[in-house]
């Protein structure tokens, strides 16, 4: 999916309420849970390339790291300066930029996250691209978060709404398990026609093959989103504790989970 296609997509699709409802509400809150787990230090300065409008930015934030907001689409980045005014959150910047190009200077980070680009990056060279980016600008022993949709999220979200019985949304299925590659997806799926998904071992082998450790790839909701009425139990807290147990019981079979994330750090070399 090239950038033109992806800055089309998000004008038709409002990314600034995507966590705050359904899959996004667990989606979040354990990805805050396991960049917490994991994140080590204080004040850092973090990169959140492909971060959308900023949710893990303005947390990040609040959390006192100087934090920089990178999206190739424009109207995100409008939205999240007019969101930084109205909650009064100041992330150290926020600019239109490209995950393939990155505009800091070797060994600037000291952790990035890169929630968008692996899965918009449909040609693995590209992929490769950012993580070789990512290795540039991170600094030694510095962490990296990688999300990546699951190989099979498209399949089982097809028999949970029902959509695989359609002819056209299995035929872009069966190319989608074979290869991971989704494309001729269905117009009125109102999805990004094209797009790779991700099999636990293939993300670490991209990974590392940029010189770059994967400590862990965990799944981040296992099947907890298959919970119907979900905003409802996130208004209970002892609900929304229970349903958050259920994904982290599951985290360790990240093929089973519709989003994978990856703990990485890049490798200190000694002299």
């Amino acid at each position: 999916m090239n950038s033109d296609e992806i800055i089309k997509h998000y004008e038709r699709f409002n990314e600034s309420t995507r966590l705050n409802s359904t899959f996004g509400l667990i989606q979040f809150e354990r990805t805050k849970e396991l960049i917490q787990r994991y994140l080590d230090g204080t004040k850092l300065t973090i990169l959140d390339i492909g971060g959308g409008c900023g949710n893990y930015t303005f947390w990040l934030t609040t959390e006192g790291h100087f934090v920089h907001l990178v999206d190739i689409v424009p109207h995100h980045i409008e939205l999240a300066k007019a969101l930084s005014l109205e909650k009064k959150i100041y992330p150290t910047s926020i600019k239109v930029g490209n995950a393939l190009n990155l505009e800091f200077k070797n060994e600037s980070a000291d952790a990035i996250l890169l929630f968008g680009p692996m899965y918009h990056l449909a040609n693995k060279d590209e992929r490769l691209q950012a993580l070789r980016e990512c290795f540039r600008v991170l600094r030694p022993g510095g962490q990296l978060f990688i999300h990546a949709i699951g190989r099979y999220s498209g399949i089982v979200y097809g028999l949970t709404s029902g959509y695989i019985l359609k002819e056209d949304f299995i035929k872009m299925i069966r190319t989608e398990i074979a290869t991971g590659h989704r494309v001729n997806a269905p117009e009125w799926l109102n999805t990004f026609n094209e797009a790779h998904f991700h099999l636990p071992n293939e993300l670490q082998e991209e990974i590392e093959n940029c010189g770059i450790k994967c400590e862990k790839i965990l799944g981040v909701v296992g099947l907890s989103w298959l919970l119907p009425n979900i905003e409802k139990a996130f208004q209970d807290d002892e609900k929304k504790q229970r349903l958050l147990e259920a994904a982290r019981l599951m985290e360790n079979e990240p093929a089973i989970s519709p989003d994978i994330i990856a703990i990485c750090k890049k490798k200190v070399i000694h002299n």
